[in-house]
């Protein structure tokens, strides 16, 4: 790849050469043209040179093939194909001919790739970019070089997997929420191993405050993935608790769902023979539903047309009634009370009065003292509540000698300052 090709891809005033993301790129190049050679064309050659080049180099103790061992151990291949991928590995640098001895053997960048190659395949049934990454990031501590853009993929594959728990969590869906808890005992074991590398790392007094930033937020969101744990429990008690349970034959709603996911389509065809109506059915063209329709087409629509939106004429505000004028003057005088007290006082000598509506009403304002909201009510019942004192209630009853109320509960009013 010449300067002047990959300079097309950028701006006219831009030197890729000047470019510190592309720059660790280029150091790079040789082993990414391995990775170039092997993943170039269509999925069949990938995968014939693939497997090639991992058979050449699967052999520890003799490394050294001959054309005839090659040409014997890939009697399964087309000798043309075959010949075409060891041609193409040893133009590319991935393989090695040692002229003299006549002999194949892998070059430094086909085994560093095929090394990467074989630490993801190990990692392909399992979660793949957790585990991965988590052996990435372990293996540079143990070397002592651990490069932050690991980390990095790292702290975004836990958020990730953070949110799609909670999306699960947020779902209400007994199958979703299972589904995610089955996968994150899955990552356990991968969150538990980055644990152990973190706490590693933090204790490292070595290390950049970059990478120890870096550390310290990947040890977060494994928390915060750890703590998920319990509520995937508790969400799913409770909708245990919210199954309809169908008759007396034990089966729940969830089973049923359970069986419809695991049975086939042939399975649900048989059962919805005859219950599917593929023709709508105009249940809703009723007689009641027209005559609404009717009548706000021809009448109610001409009305609101023909209605005015002036505003009304202006007019005294009306009179306070009887029941209110009485309710402010009860109010005003247990303010007047409240407002003389020098000390702390029974329940019963302060809301006891002639009669039992007046005592209810006065038991009344006195729960509101403290309340913040009652504060902002601009009248009198706002300034019982913003004066001085407190409600110490203990829940107790005692009887007292009065006409009309037989027991009124024990308590306290205190200064508050």
């Amino acid at each position: 790849m010449s300067d002047e090709r990959l300079a097309d891809f950028f701006a006219s005033n831009i030197n890729p050469l000047d470019l510190p993301p592309l720059a660790e790129l280029l150091r790079a190049r040789e082993l990414l043209n391995a990775f170039i050679t092997l993943f170039h064309g269509n999925e069949e050659q990938v995968l014939v040179r693939l497997l090639v080049l991992r058979e050449i180099g699967a052999r520890g103790h003799e490394p050294r093939w001959s054309p005839q061992q090659l040409q014997a151990h890939f009697a399964y291949v087309n000798p043309v194909k075959l010949d075409t991928v060891l041609t193409r590995l040893r133009q590319n640098g991935l393989l090695l001919w040692d002229g003299d001895e006549s002999l194949y053997q892998i070059a430094e960048a086909g085994r560093v790739a095929l090394s990467a190659l074989s630490t993801l395949l190990a990692f392909a049934d399992e979660d793949a970019e957790l585990g991965y990454l988590t052996a990435q990031a372990a293996g540079q501590q143990q070397l002592g070089r651990v490069s932050g853009e690991t980390l990095q993929h790292l702290l975004a594959r836990l958020n990730e997997l953070h949110r799609a728990f909670e999306e699960a969590l947020e779902s209400q869906s007994e199958y979703q929420i299972r589904k995610a808890q089955q996968r994150l005992e899955a990552v356990f074991r991968w969150v538990q191993k980055g644990t152990e590398v973190m706490h590693t790392l933090l204790s490292d007094e070595t290390l950049s405050r970059r990478t120890l930033d870096q550390a310290q937020s990947i040890a977060m969101a494994q928390s915060r993935l750890l703590r998920l744990t319990g509520s995937f429990q508790r969400r799913l008690n409770q909708l245990q608790s919210q199954r309809v349970h169908l008759g007396q034959s034990g089966l729940t709603s969830s089973d049923i769902g359970e069986w419809l996911r695991t049975a086939s389509q042939t399975e649900l065809v048989s059962l919805a023979s005859g219950m599917l109506h593929y023709a709508p059915q105009p249940s809703f063209l009723t007689g009641p539903e027209m005559v609404d329709i009717a009548e706000f087409e021809l009448v109610e629509r001409e009305r609101m047309l023909a209605s005015t939106a002036a505003l009304p004429d202006k007019r005294a505000a009306p009179g306070v009634a009887a029941p209110e004028a009485e309710r402010l003057f009860e109010a005003e005088a247990l303010h007047a009370l409240l407002a003389q007290l020098g000390g702390p006082s029974d329940i019963q000598s302060v809301a006891l009065a002639d009669t039992y509506t007046e005592t209810a009403y006065r038991l009344s304002l006195l729960s509101l003292l403290g309340d913040a909201e009652a504060e902002l009510d601009a009248s009198v019942v706002g300034d019982i509540v913003k004066l001085p004192l407190s409600l110490q209630a203990s829940g107790e009853v005692v009887a007292v000698d009065h006409p009309e109320v037989a027991s009124i509960s024990r308590g306290e009013l205190r200064p508050t300052n």
